[in-house]
């Protein structure tokens, strides 16, 4: 199968469907990469063979959900000609049966306001032509656009164009700071083009995930993976985790605060209940001691100390002993030592680490010279001095 029908997704599984006529139909198989869902409810759905609505995808994250008022026995994978304004679109059915409706409740659709758009059939070995075609299209296009918007003097950049699957409409996905007027561009692109022009402004985590990549932890991104709706992430929630407040660390490939950000700060902030004021100045015999850093997960908080060169110490610090040592400094009484004794056998550790096998030596691959290979070395060497 053509890789231009994957629509910016990865595909594990090729198949081909043949009609009665011998012809053979595109099929797509999972697993897209781009806003993947999981069937939970496959093995229990009564409603596969005909299903009543389906998820169809289109380029990268696009995805809307469509009735078979035709009865049509479709399934996830097939390729479908459905309803669009003007004409009609070709898209992937990526969800069909009772999961859809939950797809639809967390979208918060209201079936006696909104009305679906329908399925008309499956798609035709034409249809698929003309939509490769129009697939084709798609790159030159952005760059026309590009150089287009760019001699309007428009503050704007188109970072995607779309092609519908009958090739009479494109959407131009632009990101702006600022407010654009560009109706001159919506002319110049319908006049040089000979098509309908939509144009759809995105923010800049919507083009990361319609574009897809690789992030900093190794895996796809989450914006193009599994996040639907955008949250806020702020430096708070780097704060909170105690995050190096780096940018080039924390900024992901849309230039934007990381995600991720967001996920643990909960259980952070949860845990963080239990602990006392950082901002609070310890007082022992040998001076002020300081907060600097704290390990929620392990329960330990780092103070330093200065020493008499000037320099500081950090010790880790159990969260129970700091409570003990606020609790004397209220009543005046000033410890000797921020560490007790059974602290310092053990209490708190650092993450053990036994090289038992040598695997921190980058020569265990080498085979090691026995005193038998040492003698078989001497004696070839002898062998060729007598040559």
């Amino acid at each position: 199968m053509d890789s231009r029908v994957a629509r910016g997704c990865c595909r594990d599984q090729q198949l081909h469907i043949y009609n009665d006529n011998k012809d053979r139909l595109e099929h797509y198989f999972d697993k897209c990469a781009k806003l993947d869902s999981f069937n939970w409810l496959r093995e229990i759905s009564n409603d596969i063979d005909i299903p009543d609505i389906v998820e169809v995808r289109f380029k990268n994250t696009r995805k809307e959900i469509y009735r078979n008022v035709n009865g049509l026995r479709i399934k996830r994978g097939d390729f479908i000609a459905v309803e669009a304004s003007p004409g009609h679109d070709i898209g992937i059915i990526t969800l069909a049966g009772e999961i859809v409706q939950k797809q639809l409740e967390k979208t918060k659709y209201d079936p006696r306001i909104d009305e679906l758009k329908k399925v008309y059939r499956k798609a035709k070995p034409a249809d698929i032509d003309k939509w490769k075609e129009a697939i084709d299209r798609e790159h030159d296009t952005m760059l026309n656009a590009r150089s287009i918007a760019e001699g309007l003097r428009l503050d704007m950049k188109i970072g995607d164009v779309e092609y519908q699957g009958d090739g009479t409409k494109a959407i131009f996905y632009y990101i702006a700071n600022e407010r654009v007027d560009f109706r001159e561009l919506i002319k110049v692109l319908a006049d040089k083009f000979k098509i309908r022009i939509e144009m759809r402004q995105i923010g800049a985590r919507q083009e990361a995930g319609r574009i897809g990549g690789i992030g900093t932890c190794g895996r796809e991104l989450c914006c193009s993976s599994f996040i639907t709706n955008f949250v806020s992430v702020s430096t708070q929630a780097a704060r909170v985790q105690e995050v190096a407040l780096n940018p080039t660390k924390l900024a992901g490939q849309c230039g934007k605060l990381k995600c991720c950000l967001n996920y643990e700060v909960d259980c952070y902030a949860d845990a963080r209940k239990e602990f006392p004021d950082k901002n609070v100045i310890l007082k022992i015999a040998a001076g002020k001691v300081f907060h600097q850093k704290t390990d929620v997960y392990r329960g330990v908080m780092w103070y330093s100390i200065e020493n008499e060169n000037g320099s500081a110490m950090l010790l880790p610090v159990s969260v129970e002993r700091v409570r003990e040592v606020i609790t004397l400094n209220k009543k005046n009484i000033i410890p000797d030592t921020l560490l007790e004794s059974q602290l310092n056998q053990g209490t708190v550790k650092s993450g053990d680490y036994k090289d038992v096998i040598g695997q921190d030596s980058i020569s265990r691959f080498e085979k090691k010279n026995t005193g038998q290979n040492k003698r078989k070395n001497k004696s070839r060497s002898k062998q060729r001095k007598r040559r």
